[in-house]
């Protein structure tokens, strides 16, 4: 006798959610996942009264942000001459979505474009960066100031210097405007705010941007139904990264992006496709889940690299970034047990949820490997 059959309509869904994956992981897996948008702002205040902007974009990201609302039309692919012309035609476009208040009331700027230069700034990956840089002058008397980017989504950098010289590094929140600060009593964050910045930075690198690690995660979750081995194996993998963040952060250990990314994308695609020739967990299977995790404790790493960590509270802005991932990989467990945990018993799971999203996070994973190998050449 035949084991019963999964319902039509489930295993359409679930054959949905497989070919989901492979859409979704094709379509943001070609740069490495670990990237952030590339977003620096430098806001000067000198004696004089006046103040200048500076913000730091990978060019290609601002054209595709500002043209839709240039009213110039969209261009299309352009040679970096070409898109240097046009940004620097959207120069006042570009000022009406950086916002600097003071005492409530937003200060006129005027903006200027300057293209990626040798000696010129760069990310953490090499990215020569655009810088659009915006002049004005606070009114007379004002005390407290405000700040707002509008055209970005994810947190980025914003490093003030004062007056006296002094550069204090605040973390904002995409296109939100950051609290009322004194022009005169600027003072760096403190202990809590910094937790609370690296916390949400390590879960929202998972949930909702870490699409490599959560497709990691959830080969893990698909060939054990016993929740003992699926959490030993978890447990593995995050001692595993939380030993090479750290050794990474602390200059013990260091590899090239290049290197690290590829086999990221490997370890995804050899654990499923162990989940696909084999049917139950072998006793090999912790200690190649830790040595993948040493590698995506690298990929973390070079996160961190890229936001910086303040000085004075380096240990706890670490801790608590590994702290928001670890929240964010319960978070993807506990999805998973929502959508998948009421059939992980049901004699057609492995037939209609493991083998075709085991396929579909191969597929995703061989893909990435192939695209970051030929990237990093």
């Amino acid at each position: 006798m035949s084991p019963p059959r999964l319902p039509g309509r489930r295993r359409r869904w679930l054959t949905g959610v497989a070919a989901a994956a492979v859409v979704w992981g094709a379509s943001g897996g070609v740069a490495g996942t670990h990237e952030l948008e590339l977003t620096e702002v430098h806001v000067t205040f000198s004696s004089d009264g006046t103040f200048r902007i500076e913000v730091m974009n990978d060019p290609g990201w601002l054209l595709m942000r500002v043209e839709p609302f240039s009213g110039l039309g969209l261009s299309g692919r352009l040679d970096p001459p070409a898109r240097d012309r046009r940004l620097a035609e959207m120069e006042p476009t570009f000022a009406e979505w950086v916002h600097l208040y003071f005492d409530g009331e937003r200060a006129a700027t005027s903006a200027t474009y300057l293209p990626p230069a040798e000696d010129g700034p760069t990310a953490p990956d090499g990215t020569a960066l655009g810088v659009m840089r915006l002049d004005g002058r606070a009114p007379p008397g004002a005390e407290a100031f405000s700040f707002a980017y509008g055209l970005i989504m994810d947190p980025y950098p914003l490093l003030i210097r004062d007056r006296s010289g002094e550069v204090i590094t605040y973390w904002n929140v995409g296109e939100y405007e950051t609290e009322p600060m004194l022009l005169g009593e600027l003072t760096p964050p403190t202990r809590r705010q910094v937790v609370g910045t690296y916390l949400q930075l390590g879960f929202t690198h998972i949930v909702p941007k870490g699409l490599d690690h959560i497709l990691f995660v959830t080969g893990i979750f698909l060939l054990g139904t016993r929740l003992t081995p699926m959490l030993a194996q978890v447990t593995t993998f995050t001692v595993a990264h939380t030993i090479t963040l750290g050794l990474t952060m602390f200059g013990v250990l260091s590899l090239p992006s290049r290197v690290v990314e590829p086999l990221i994308a490997l370890s995804i695609a050899y654990i499923a496709i162990e989940n696909i020739v084999t049917s139950e967990l072998k006793p090999w299977r912790l200690a190649l889940v830790f040595g993948f995790g040493l590698l995506h404790g690298m990929g973390f790493a070079g996160v961190l690299a890229e936001l910086g960590l303040p000085r004075g509270e380096f240990a706890s802005a670490l801790m608590s970034f590994n702290l928001g991932v670890e929240g964010g990989q319960l978070a993807v467990i506990a999805g998973l047990f929502a959508a998948l945990g009421w059939a992980r018993h049901a004699p057609w799971y492995r037939r209609a949820a493991v083998i075709p999203l085991s396929l579909g996070i191969a597929a995703v994973g061989v893909y990435w490997t192939v695209t970051r190998t030929l990237g990093s050449l």
